[in-house]
């Protein structure tokens, strides 16, 4: 339950441009950073589906659940029609499970996609030994956005819940080259992602089953203050400061302050102050105008256009910035 309403200080000008934007951005400016009664952004959130980005992404739905005939990757057969090919030989972002997940993250309705939780159950096998769809595979990074996306659907992903904890490595987080033996530390990429995925699907299920679980991984990243090695005490990666949306996989300091937002305004919890720092550097990457520049865009098929281009404001990542400072500072007052 949601306790918070922001009053956001965005210039007028950058809040005006927000607002006239995809339903997909919008709903979240209205929830967000306006604090709109709720039947105001419901209304807008129920466009997704009808227009935009949403309904791109769901008119390119295969009869049998699945999108360019795959889990995760594009099956052989894929054509390639209706795809926006940015980079070739990059990673495509346009199977079955990357779909889902930019519906879910859009706020589509579950409703919208009824029946393809058993279309799925039935059709899809992941491509990593030959495995069904809702059991999930091997990779923490996979397993984490097909459990979120199966609590939003409606799907029986509690064995997959289990999954987590018994996976998780000894310094507390996950590592998606750890289940064939390439590492047995945790990495930033895949404890955030993680995290993330237990997340929605508590809040989705009210299943607390796994909520220990969650805590130890986020603990994982503050001790490391989201941003550092904790030997070494220096930045993990350039990674940490490379803020994209949609961000797919990538670890950034904005998606990890994002995630332990959505966390305290869930659980009715105080930031944590080890946020400080990755705070600070947050708000010096903020222009004066109010927005962020987008980073090194992953390359690869796409069905839309989700964002702008590198180099340029971000709609998406000026939205979830402006969120996590606004619940900071009204959190922690100067």
């Amino acid at each position: 339950m949601r306790i918070f309403v922001s009053v956001t200080t965005l210039p007028p000008q950058t809040l005006h441009w927000l607002l006239d934007a995809d339903p997909a951005i919008r709903w979240q400016v209205e929830r967000d950073l306006l604090g709109a009664p709720e039947r105001t952004w419901l209304a807008t959130r129920a466009r997704v589906a009808a227009e935009g980005i949403g309904a791109t992404i769901l008119a390119k739905q295969d009869a049998d659940g699945q999108w360019a005939g795959g889990a995760y990757f594009p099956s052989p057969e894929f054509t390639g029609d209706g795809v926006i090919e940015r980079q070739a030989g990059a990673q495509p972002w346009i199977a079955t499970t990357w779909a889902l997940k930019d519906l879910r993250e859009l706020g589509v309705d579950a409703s919208v996609l009824a029946g393809t939780a058993e279309k799925l159950a039935a059709h899809s096998r992941w491509e990593y030994g030959d495995l069904p769809y809702w059991g999930g595979e091997v990779d923490v990074c996979i397993n984490a956005f097909t459990l979120a996306t199966g609590a939003w659907l409606g799907a029986d992903v509690s064995a997959l819940a289990g999954w987590f904890p018994a996976h998780r490595l000894a310094d507390g987080g996950w590592n998606c080259e750890a289940e064939e033996g390439r590492s047995v530390r945790s990495s930033f990429h895949s404890t955030l992602n993680a995290v993330i995925g237990l997340l929605a699907y508590e809040r989705l299920t009210g299943d607390a089953s796994v909520r220990e679980a969650r805590r130890a991984g986020e603990e994982y990243l503050l001790e490391r203050r989201l941003l550092r090695s904790r030997s070494t005490g220096e930045m993990v990666g350039p990674w940490v400061t490379d803020f994209i949306a949609p961000n797919r996989w990538q670890y950034s300091a904005l998606a990890a302050l994002d995630h332990f937002r959505e966390a305290s305004l869930m659980e009715g919890t105080a930031p944590d102050p080890r946020l400080a720092e990755a705070i600070a550097l947050l708000r010096a990457a903020r222009l004066d105008d109010g927005t962020w520049l987008q980073g090194s865009v992953h390359g690869g098929a796409v069905w839309a256009e989700n964002d702008a281009p590198a180099g340029e404001a971000s709609r998406w990542l000026t939205l979830m910035g402006t969120r996590v400072l606004d619940w900071w500072d009204a959190a922690t007052p100067s």
